[in-house]
């Protein structure tokens, strides 16, 4: 069974083609990293703008080295939810014209359910539930708890600023490029620990015992002051430091959902877990708690891509669900 996957959420233009939801044929993603990267995060008029002109390349790439036609796939899968709506509205007219030509099924996907799935089409399994779903990019900081298809209960999420998005914020702040993750990790691997001692206190140290939450703006607000008071920091570790303090709460936080759930089969997903050190942080207390967490091992099933799409509705699809013309896109989950 071939699914076509189709995501503009946000700053990737993606299209795919996956097989039974464990295989990928093609994966195609061009990023926008170019068009945003003077502003220091997303416009989302340039992102919509940029999926129109580029949403029609990707698509003939997808299939340019395979011997698929668009009569060879069985569904197409679009993310409709959620997103930057001009993104997404390039998205869904493109599953919308495609569905005309073939009369294939459209299955309409949560992106954010699909980075889970992300997982099992690396690892070449089918999901097993219930899990916990560990979602960080550059808009989300969420733990969920999944029980199946469609069926994602919230047990802990941001106060407010993402993850990925403070990692933005922080590397504009130190102008030092963006986007901020990736280059506050290389920053951060060339710090030499010579003091235990760091730039940052504990994100929320005074949290209740059974509290599961994030927060990331104060560590923003205390680095915008340490570089406003300060002439001679040490860019290095004030990156590592940064880093080191933005995970320590992501971990803390995970393994209180752990033992209030009980749950020891963790799927994590998003762009932030392209990063080596939050892998590491990651193996470490799946050793120390002698659990399972996976994460995709090919770091492009991180980002946002239409591979995992494919996959997520591969599963839908085969649950017999599929969506009419009428179908809408939306800023938030519906």
């Amino acid at each position: 069974m071939i699914g076509l996957g189709i995501e503009t959420s946000c700053d990737e233009t993606s299209i795919a083609l996956v097989k039974d939801g464990k295989e990928i044929i093609s994966n195609i993603v061009y990023s926008q990293i170019k068009e945003h990267e003077k502003f220091y995060g997303v416009v989302p008029e340039i992102a919509s703008r940029s999926h129109l002109i580029k949403i029609n390349e990707v698509f003939e790439k997808a299939f340019a080295n395979t011997s698929l036609t668009l009569n060879d796939i069985d569904y197409i899968a679009v993310t409709t939810r959620p997103g930057l709506i001009g993104s997404l509205m390039i998205g869904a007219q493109f599953a919308k014209v495609l569905h005309c030509i073939t009369n294939k099924p459209i299955i309409d996907i949560n992106h954010l359910e699909a980075h889970f799935y992300a997982n099992f089409l690396d690892r070449k399994v089918s999901p097993t539930y219930p899990f916990l779903g560990l979602l960080l990019s550059g808009g989300n900081t969420i733990i969920y708890k999944v029980s199946g298809l469609n069926q994602l209960e919230i047990i802990g999420n941001t106060q407010d600023d993402a993850i990925g998005e403070a990692f933005d914020k922080a590397a504009s702040i130190l102008k030092i490029g963006y986007p901020g993750g990736p280059i506050i990790e290389k920053y951060a691997k060339k710090y030499k620990k010579i003091s235990s001692n760091s730039y940052f206190s504990k994100i929320l140290k005074d949290s209740k015992k059974d509290e599961i939450t994030f927060s990331y703006s104060g560590i923003k607000t205390a680095l915008l002051y340490l570089v406003k008071q300060n002439s001679n920091i040490d860019l290095y570790k004030i990156c590592y430091d940064f880093q080191e303090t933005c995970f320590e709460l992501i971990i803390r936080m995970l393994k209180k959902a752990i033992y209030k759930t009980k749950i020891n089969h963790i799927e994590a997903g998003g762009g932030v877990l392209a990063n080596q050190r939050l892998r590491e942080l990651l193996d470490n207390l799946a050793q120390e708690l002698n659990i399972k967490i996976y994460y995709p091992t090919q770091k492009i099933l991180c980002t946002d891509n239409g591979a995992m799409v494919a996959t997520l509705g591969y599963y839908y699809f085969k649950n017999g669900y599929k969506t009419n013309l009428e179908f809408p896109v939306s800023s938030t989950v519906i």
